[in-house]
């Protein structure tokens, strides 16, 4: 049969068919598409949510290029040894030990989330409500320790969003230092702070309706899944993060 009799054929067979229906696996719900068998089989709702954290990204690669911009310009940089080594209040010079722990909870945080979304597939809902706790007290410890953080870089190293004490050491006083380490480090890690509080709360809502079993009754527990990938991607955000102000 030559191409042109097979296209004849296919749009005859698409005018007498004009619409396929298909089953989301995930949803166990039924839909239908216009061009066949769907290539991409995925909700709607998950498609959405890929492409909000899509745009997120763009915002927090906007901010971390003009931040990388603004500190190679400048001819001294704060030292992240001596702007984070303080440890929750020890005396000590401990440097980036408590950073280092935000980040090991955040990690783990994501384990959790992972093992809470494993769960929802296997409709286990017990299980779901106890990693989605672990997960909400996982970005609770989080935000306490970016707290802690925030006070001591306020209070004992004089960095505020105008002001900057942690300059270039001569004759043995500190001088003022760019005050554009302060202004994109409270940019950056309080625009991620925002996003990990905000898990918390999507991740307490979602772990009410479990307890209620609204999901168990839908037959499906897709909601932690799309709520998972959110949290994820702030994770992910915090490991650039973690590279640009912590380790260069």
């Amino acid at each position: 049969m030559s191409d042109s009799a097979i296209a004849v054929t296919s749009a005859a067979q698409l005018h007498e068919h004009p619409q396929v229906e298909f089953i989301d696996k995930e949803t166990n719900t039924h839909g239908w598409w216009r061009g066949g068998v769907s290539p991409f089989n995925v909700s709607y709702g998950k498609l959405m949510m890929w492409i909000f954290l899509l745009s997120d990204t763009f915002t927090f690669g906007a901010f971390l290029v003009s931040y990388g911009s603004s500190r190679f310009s400048e001819p001294f940089w704060p030292d992240a040894d001596v702007a984070f080594d303080s440890f929750f209040g020890i005396h000590a010079t401990l440097p980036l030990l408590s950073v280092s722990l935000m980040t090991f909870i955040l990690i783990m945080s994501s384990v959790t989330m992972v093992l809470a979304v494993h769960a929802g597939h296997l409709k286990k809902k017990k299980e779901v409500a106890k990693w989605l706790i672990y997960t909400i007290v996982g970005g609770l410890l989080f935000l306490g320790c970016q707290a802690f953080e925030w006070v001591d870089l306020i209070t004992t190293k004089g960095v505020t969003i105008t002001h900057n004490m942690l300059g270039p050491v001569i004759n043995g006083h500190p001088t003022p230092g760019p005050s554009t380490f302060g202004a994109f480090f409270f940019l950056i890690t309080g625009f991620h702070g925002c996003h990990v509080f905000s898990g918390v709360i999507l991740n307490f809502i979602i772990l009410m309706n479990v307890v209620k079993g609204t999901y168990e009754r839908r037959g499906h527990y897709e909601m932690v899944e799309k709520v998972g990938l959110y949290w994820h991607f702030v994770d992910l955000v915090w490991v650039y993060i973690f590279t640009c102000f912590y380790l260069f």
